[in-house]
Order: C-alpha cells, then structure tokens, then sequence
C-alpha cells in the first residue's frame, strides 16, 4: 500500500524499469525491459545501453524524476552468475519533493 508521494515516485519508477517495451497496451513505446538485458555480454556497452535507455525514458515518462547516478553491481566473486543476474541501483532526486531516494534492482532469470 502506498501511503505517500516518495513512495508512489519510487514504484513509478520501478515500473518504468521493469516494463518490457510493447507490454503496456496503449503505450508500446514505453519501458526499459530491463530483463531482456540478462543474456547480454557482459561489458561496458551494454551497462551503456541500459543506461541511456533509463535516461530516456525517465525524461519522456518521470519529469518529475532526475537521475542522479545509475550503478551496475556485478559481483566480482561470481563472474559466471552474470548474465543470470543484473543489479542496477539507481540513486534519484524526486524535484517536487526537494527528497534524494535509492531504489535497488536486481533482476534474474527466475524472476516474474
């Protein structure tokens, strides 16, 4: 249940991530699909992607939302775990609101 606007700020954002392009009817423009990035090489060029991807659709969808970092965390221990797994933390401003929020994502290929 949300119950304020940081809260409702930080889901929409969520959402804007997770959502596959073509998976929200009426808008097939709109997501970052950050799932169908899992079985991408492991480099510098998709962490790229994914980044400009998030930034373009937070500017078109989230104005309201300024990026301030976005970090790829891939543990090193595991190399072979990636591409099985993507943790994006996306550090955020919520200009309204004047607040700074963190929101963790951490997507695998088990996950709905």
């Amino acid at each position: 249940l949300i119950t304020d606007f940081k809260s409702l700020a930080t889901q929409n954002l969520k959402m804007l991530v997770l959502t596959a392009p073509g998976e929200k009817m009426m808008d097939i423009k709109f997501g970052v699909g950050l799932r169908r990035y899992l079985f991408e090489q492991n480099d510098a060029t998709v962490y790229s992607r994914i980044d400009e991807k998030i930034r373009q659709q937070v500017a078109t969808y989230l104005p309201y939302i300024q990026i301030k970092s976005i970090e790829f965390d891939v543990p090193e221990d595991m190399p072979d775990f990636y591409p099985h797994t993507i943790n994006v933390i996306l550090r955020f401003r919520i200009v309204p609101l004047q607040t700074s929020a963190v929101l963790n994502l951490e997507v695998d290929s088990n996950t709905n």
